[in-house]
Formats: C-alpha cells, sequence, structure tokens
C-alpha cells in the first residue's frame, strides 16, 4: 500500500473509532441532537453514526485490497 493510502487508511480508522464513541453517547443518553450544515438544521442520533462507519470501513476495505 503506497503512503498516500496508508494515510488514508489512517485517518479513516480514526473517524471510525470516533463515530463509535458519539453512536455510544447517543444511545446511552437517548438523545437526538440537531446540527446545523449550511442552511439545513438536520437531526443528528446514533443511526446517523453507524450509517457513517459503514461508509468508512466499506472505503478501509476498497483502499486495503485493490482490484
Amino acid at each position: 500500500m503506497d503512503e498516500s493510502r496508508r494515510l488514508v487508511v489512517d485517518f479513516l480508522e480514526k473517524e471510525i473509532k470516533t463515530y463509535m464513541a458519539l453512536s455510544l453517547f447517543l444511545s446511552k443518553k437517548d438523545k437526538k441532537e440537531h446540527l446545523r450544515v449550511g442552511a439545513k438544521k438536520v437531526l443528528i442520533s446514533p443511526s446517523f453514526y453507524k450509517e457513517r462507519m459503514k461508509e468508512a470501513k466499506r472505503l478501509v476495505f476498497e483502499l486495503r485490497n485493490p482490484n
């Protein structure tokens, strides 16, 4: 794996840990947070971070296992 791919994988793995922590925190507190994204206000819940984790894990897999 070249250096740039390794750096991206390292970054994504840190993001996955962050998403897991946020998802766990929100699920334990049974909270849903509103977040302003540009002009929109969106609801952030544990499922939001679980989806981001799935996405990041898929990218890590693709970067580690090139065709």
